[in-house]
């Protein structure tokens, strides 16, 4: 992932594959947002949870050969919503699953998840552009190797 502290949102990636990933964040009392996003009521902002599923998405993507030398923009993000707060103390498990490429788009559909409650869901449309001098590529994630 090109994402570093204090943007990097993924604690533990706990499955990945070409087709979908698992993650984990543990939310603590810490974070740098809960200081602003609410002072006496600290919830998780709703962007920082689809950016956290972003973050998981990227470790489906740099799986697959035809991107592994690309960076993941968003391009879109849909049908999205948010079912329950998430505050300190909650362990976010994300779930991503590839639905559609085609050529640089790629379509993923996001669920993060609260025990068995649903926090969040959506769908997130990358645009994968070449990483050239953007970063150098994943780091705690084993890229594909391009064929």
């Amino acid at each position: 992932m090109p994402h570093r502290y204090p943007f990097l949102l993924v604690d533990r990636i706990l499955e990945v594959d070409e087709r979908r990933a698992v993650g984990l964040k543990n939310v603590t009392y810490n974070e740098p947002f809960f200081q602003g996003h609410f002072p006496k009521w600290p919830v998780m902002p709703g962007v920082l949870i689809v950016e956290a599923m972003a973050q998981v998405a990227s470790a489906v993507l740099y799986r697959i050969p035809e991107y592994a030398e690309t960076i993941g923009l968003f391009a879109g993000i849909d049908e999205t919503r948010f079912r329950r707060p998430v505050i300190p103390g909650d362990q976010l498990r994300i779930e991503i699953e590839l639905l559609k490429r085609r050529g640089a788009i790629v379509k993923c559909q996001g669920k993060a998840w609260v025990g068995d409650e649903l926090a969040a869901e959506g769908i997130l449309t990358f645009a994968m552009s070449p990483r050239e001098g953007k970063w150098e590529g994943p780091v705690g994630i084993e890229p594909a190797r391009p064929s």
